[in-house]
């Protein structure tokens, strides 16, 4: 087997244990981020009712247009999805770091989002 292949397997292990642990509410949804090589996404997820209340990504437009590094604009995108989670109500949430380390563009997109007014 692969290493890259390992290291999926191994991650998506962790990612079940974790998501066993972590449950989204109504009153406090889960924070879901997934990273990929070049970008960054972050969900806020109701899984009672298993509806996306809010998303955010290194994609968008006022994030992907300023020339910054990989790690700036994770931050950048917790800040934003603050934003857009203040606006709909959301004041805390659960955190889920979907099996990644709590580590360089993770741990940016965390400090983003508490920086723009989320609780964990």
């Amino acid at each position: 087997m692969a290493k890259s292949a390992k290291k999926l397997l191994k991650r998506n292990r962790i990612r079940k244990r974790i998501r066993n642990k972590i449950r989204g509410s109504a009153e406090r949804p889960r924070l879901s981020v997934y990273r990929s090589n070049k970008e960054i996404y972050a969900q806020i997820i109701d899984d009672d009712q298993g509806v996306t209340l809010a998303s955010c990504s290194s994609r968008i437009k006022d994030v992907s247009s300023q020339p910054l590094s990989k790690t700036e604009r994770s931050k950048l995108v917790g800040q934003k999805l603050a934003e857009i989670a203040k606006a709909k109500g959301i004041e805390s949430v659960v955190f889920d770091r979907g099996g990644y380390k709590f580590h360089g563009r993770v741990k940016a997109l965390a400090t983003g989002a508490r920086e723009g007014g989320l609780n964990f």
